[in-house]
């Protein structure tokens, strides 16, 4: 797990040197900290400098969670596992995750946007705090949370000082000049009138560079005039905030005021694409938006950020929440958050397109950065009965995310609950999203180990499949009840389902990287029969498909069973080398279940070149990645093989006391530090592997191999079903 996944600050934080003294006294004290305040008033931007500034006290880091985007209450705990840097693929509940991870850790974690959410996150707050003893909390919004023990720091407006020190830079920044060499009285007055807020004063500021400060000031107080009545005394402070905002939409023009409201229904960080579709029509021709998206981010209302997937905007909370009450009024609401969801479930059919493509790296981190959009759409579907096939279907097409980019629980809460959804529609206008929605289903369950749900999922699949003349749907439920087959050791059932949907596929012309995958699947069935000669030709062929399309996701599940047969074969070296690609590639995608299965292996690589004790820390190492996943080796005997034949063999070597302190090292390792150490490459004799070691043979599995295929000479056995240390 990273330290500290704190953002960068993009521009110079300035004063609050009292205020983050204080912060910095409240947390050496108390436990959960919650800085409360107005909107704008630099809760989050003191909470996050205050965490970095205290980092070295938290031996275990600090991360932020943001919960402004969220809206579904029941995505909170699972909103707090990823910023975690959890993937947890069980079907346990994810604050009994949450629990397990943080009950010995010294972390301090930051949650911030959390008002929208209150009674959930409380509760969870209450409880991870009750059970972690090292867990402390820094949250900021507009009111306390509510927990015993919570200490509140209430921030005020800057004070004059910073004021105007915030005013003048920010203009600067904007390009307005020396904005402080001005009339100090005029400066003082306008941060005044705007009551210290630092948005406001931002807001004011992106002006600057149109407007003398006289000017603006005048503005303003026309402004400030028509909402008190011409009377003495200052506005209530959340007034003063909304009154700079209105102050700007006024100077706004009509495009400007336009697009402002519907940019609202987006939630987290957009893409000028995106904005085009669904902001742009009569009123705002798509050709005109980028000049006007300019203009926002010009003013400070629209921000730039850098992502994985490249350049996106995001709007500020309390902007957005004033364009959505302009939004209302024009009575645009509805059509404009359909227009959003119609642009996401695009989004979504062009990325599940795209995944069997070489831009596959490109469609995970673009599904990524468009998460909390895509749940935006996904619980619009889920408003309305009607739309429950678009629902299903948007979950559905989702799949190669689920499952390829580490996160099946997540997905497992939408597709259960689209699933559940029923809509008023004939039965033939959504059952090809329903039969879609059940397969994926299926295969989550399989691969979070819930086997019940999958055979209730799959076989609801394959016989409305048969009813409806589905034989696409129906090859799909097969496969999937193919590869539960294969988890639970029933090798020749597994062989002959997924042999039999891979017909299906090639019937129907189906190739993508669930076609693919079902042909590893199969050559795993095969090599753990004995058959490596036909699970290396099928194999082979997958790879050469991967290499021409630029398909990675699946190559990596290939080069897993080449590399099996590599060292079954006696190859060291090449398994190591088949096997540091595979695993490279999965860790990429954050695909665990891929990745655990290729450390395994590769710790057996580790204890055939001859260090045994490397081996032992790679084996401790994926016990809490296999807490993530589920079942330890899915539970079964046949994929358990390498991994006991590797802690034989290891404690053979160096005892069984050595063995269990080197296991314990790698239990300590973080994800990241794991795959530093399985691909690090050949043994260091200093570490109690190496020169003087009796390096083991390679294994091959205990079951007959099938007639006709080759078995190497002198390669020592192992029962699948061995118990691993």
């Amino acid at each position: 797990m990273r330290r500290s996944d704190l953002p960068a600050e993009l521009n110079r934080f300035v004063g609050r040197v009292a205020e983050q003294d204080r912060l910095a006294r409240m947390l050496g004290e108390f436990r959960l900290v919650t800085v409360v305040g107005v909107g704008g008033v630099g809760k989050t931007r003191l909470a996050l400098r205050a965490a970095s500034a205290l980092k070295k006290r938290y031996v275990d880091g600090v991360r932020l969670v943001e919960l402004s985007a969220l809206r579904d209450p029941d995505l909170v705990a699972h909103a707090l596992v990823e910023a975690l840097g959890l993937t947890d693929h069980t079907v346990r509940p994810p604050r009994e995750v949450l629990l397990e991870h943080l009950a010995e850790r010294r972390l301090l974690l930051v949650v911030d946007g959390f008002e929208h959410l209150v009674e959930e996150c409380a509760g969870l707050l209450r409880e991870l705090l009750a059970g972690c003893p090292g867990l402390t909390v820094l949250a900021a919004g507009r009111r306390p949370l509510r927990v015993d023990g919570e200490a509140v720091c209430a921030l005020a407006p800057m004070g004059a000082a910073d004021a105007l020190e915030l005013l003048a830079g920010r203009a600067a920044e904007a390009g307005a000049g020396p904005v402080a060499d001005g009339d100090p009285e005029v400066l003082r007055e306008l941060c005044r009138r705007l009551d210290g807020i630092p948005l406001a004063l931002e807001l004011a500021a992106a002006r600057l560079p149109l407007l003398t400060p006289e000017q603006l000031l005048r503005r303003l107080e026309d402004r400030f005039r028509l909402l008190d009545g011409g009377r003495r005394g200052a506005l209530p402070r959340h007034r003063t905030l909304r009154t700079a905002i209105g102050w700007s939409h006024e100077l706004c023009t009509p495009e400007e005021r336009l697009l402002w409201a519907r940019l609202s229904v987006f939630a987290g960080p957009f893409d000028l694409e995106a904005v085009e579709y669904v902001c742009g029509g009569p009123e705002l021709p798509a050709d005109r938006v980028l000049d006007v998206l300019g203009e926002l981010l010009a003013q400070s209302l629209v921000t730039r950020e850098e992502t994985a997937a490249g350049p996106r905007y995001r709007m500020l909370d309390t902007v957005g929440a004033y364009g959505a009450e302009w939004l209302a009024a024009l009575g645009d609401t509805e059509r404009m958050r359909r227009r959003h969801r119609d642009w996401y479930m695009g989004l979504a059919t062009w990325c599940e397109l795209e995944w069997f493509s070489p831009r596959q790296a490109e469609v995970a981190a673009a599904t990524e950065v468009a998460l909390p959009n895509l749940r935006a759409a996904l619980e619009l579907c889920l408003e309305s009965a009607e739309d429950s096939a678009l629902a299903q279907h948007l979950a559905g097409t989702l799949w190669f995310y689920w499952a390829g980019c580490g996160r099946l629980s997540e997905g497992r809460h939408w597709l259960d609950r689209a699933v559940a959804a029923c809509g008023n529609q004939p039965v033939a206008l959504h059952e090809e999203a329903r039969l879609k929605a059940l397969w994926v289903l299926g295969y989550v369950a399989v691969l979070q180990g819930d086997p019940t749900a999958a055979v209730a999922a799959l076989h609801e699949c394959g016989e409305r499949a048969r009813i409806t003349g589905n034989a696409l749907a129906e090859a799909y439920a097969t496969h999937r009840m193919g590869c539960l087959a294969l988890i639970s050791d029933e090798l020749p059932r597994a062989e002959e389902l997924i042999g039999r949907a891979l017909d299906a596929y090639r019937e129907l012309g189906e190739l993508n990287s669930n076609v693919l995958m079902g042909q590893v699947e199969l050559a795993m069935a095969r090599a753990f029969q004995g058959d490596l000669e036909g699970a290396v030709a099928l194999c082979a062929e997958v790879r050469e498909v991967c290499e021409e399309r630029g398909e990675r996701w699946t190559r990596a599940y290939a080069l897993y069973v080449l590399g099996y047969a590599a060292l079954t074969d006696g190859d060291p070296v090449a398994a190591r080398e088949l096997l540091t690609e595979c695993v490279t590639i999965d860790h990429a995608f954050h695909d665990l279940v891929g990745l655990v299965l290729g450390i395994e292996l590769l710790a057996l690589v580790t204890v055939v070149e001859g260090d045994p004790a490397e081996a032992a820390v790679l084996q401790g190492a994926t016990v809490p990645v296999w807490q993530s996943v589920g079942l330890p080796l899915f539970g079964s005997g046949t994929f358990n093989g390498a991994r006991a034949l590797c802690a034989r063999q290891a404690r053979e070597l160096l005892g069984a006391e050595a063995y269990a302190a080197w296991y314990r090292e790698g239990e300590r390792l973080s994800l990241d530090e794991t795959v530093g150490r399985a691909l690090a490459g050949r043994p260091d004799p200093a570490t109690g592997g190496g020169a003087g070691a009796a390096a083991p043979r390679p294994f091959r599995t205990g079951r007959a191999p099938v007639p006709g295929t080759r078995k190497p000479a002198g390669s020592p056995t192992v029962s699948g079903g061995e118990a691993a240390g």
